[in-house]
């Protein structure tokens, strides 16, 4: 008798065995990585999607635009992650179609740390490029005073903290500058690096929040979503039109309004000083980046049923996480576009 037993668990362990193996076996480990900027909103989907497809998992390295460009351009990753766009240039160099899918739209922010002034910062466009240019070097400059009546600015120096990271965060703060001053344009120009004429280096989103957060009178720039996690002031942008706008998911879809109306079929399109009484000047789309032609079939598959589910499903918690859910007729194209990947 005691054999018997003996045996029969023998077998269900051996079945026991073979099924995790068999689980461990079935799990398909999607690498990706790039842009911290939708770091916060990827982290949220990939965690939902597990409940919906368990044998999926993603692994996304938030390393910044400019190492989620290379590592797709190099395949060593399945998919890529960027907040710029890829110019002709690198998309030749590429070793395959690549294509640029949206997936939301974010604010960048004007973020600070200034003792005494816990909110409410006015700036103009182009003050701000000027404190990134080192022209406006103190926080009490009239030119920021008087934007500013009744706060109490402090004698101090501005402490400018940037990027130190290739950076789609940058590429979109810097697109945002270039528009609003012809002396930014000239002297340092946009692109996910740039030669920063002063500042203290961040990495990533995480490093530049974390410097303004810990340092006293600094300026830095950063995706909403970061600012609200480090409890962070931003300031209020007078945009093209002339109104005072705060950054928020409204003035992030209202940037985009005007601009999707034609939007082009590789979604290669800047957001940045649009015009418009409620549009935030500094807002922008994040992309994946994915072969037309995957080279695994299985993992091509499966990143095409996550695409499908993200416009879908994913869409709908954009705005718990402060970015904004694509406009419809963008949804519209990127259905088709997905549909157009091979595997």
């Amino acid at each position: 008798m005691l054999k018997k037993i003996s045996k029969s668990l023998l077998a269900l362990a051996i079945v026991a065995a073979a099924a995790v193996a068999g689980q461990a076996h079935a799990e398909t480990l999607i690498n990706g990585a790039g842009a911290t900027f939708p770091y916060p909103i990827y982290s949220k989907w990939f965690s939902e999607y597990a409940k919906v497809d368990p044998s999926v998992k993603f692994n996304y390295q938030s390393i910044g635009s400019g190492g989620g460009i290379k590592q797709i351009t190099a395949q060593t990753v399945d998919f890529g992650a960027s907040d710029a766009f890829l110019s002709d240039e690198q998309l030749k160099a590429a070793p395959g179609k690549l294509i640029h899918i949206p997936t939301v739209m974010g604010a960048v922010v004007v973020t600070y740390n200034i003792p005494g002034v816990p909110k409410g910062l006015k700036l103009k466009v182009e003050d701000v490029a000027d404190i990134f240019l080192g022209k406006i070097t103190k926080w009490n400059d009239p030119r920021i005073a008087d934007d500013n009546p009744g706060v109490k600015l402090p004698n101090q120096p501005i402490v400018v903290v940037h990027r130190s990271d290739g950076s789609g965060t940058t590429n979109i703060f810097t697109d945002f500058l270039s528009g609003v001053s012809a002396e930014w344009t000239q002297k340092v120009g946009k692109g996910t690096s740039v030669k920063w004429p002063i500042g203290l280096g961040g990495k990533g989103n995480e490093g530049v929040a974390g410097q303004v957060k810990n340092t006293n009178y600094t300026i830095g720039y950063v995706e909403l979503a970061y600012a609200f996690e480090n409890k962070l002031p931003f300031a209020t942008l007078k945009n093209k039109s002339g109104h005072w706008v705060e950054p928020s998911i409204k003035s992030t879809s209202a940037a985009a309004a005007a601009a999707v109306k034609h939007m082009p079929a590789d979604y290669r399109i800047s957001l940045v000083n649009q015009p418009g009484k409620d549009a935030y000047p500094i807002v922008g789309f994040t992309w994946l980046l994915v072969y037309e032609q995957q080279k695994d079939k299985v993992k091509g598959k499966k990143l095409v049923e996550f695409l499908h589910w993200e416009l879908a499903k994913g869409q709908k918690m954009a705005s718990a996480l402060l970015y904004a859910p694509l406009p419809e007729n963008v949804e519209k194209m990127v259905e088709k576009t997905i549909k157009t990947i091979k595997y």
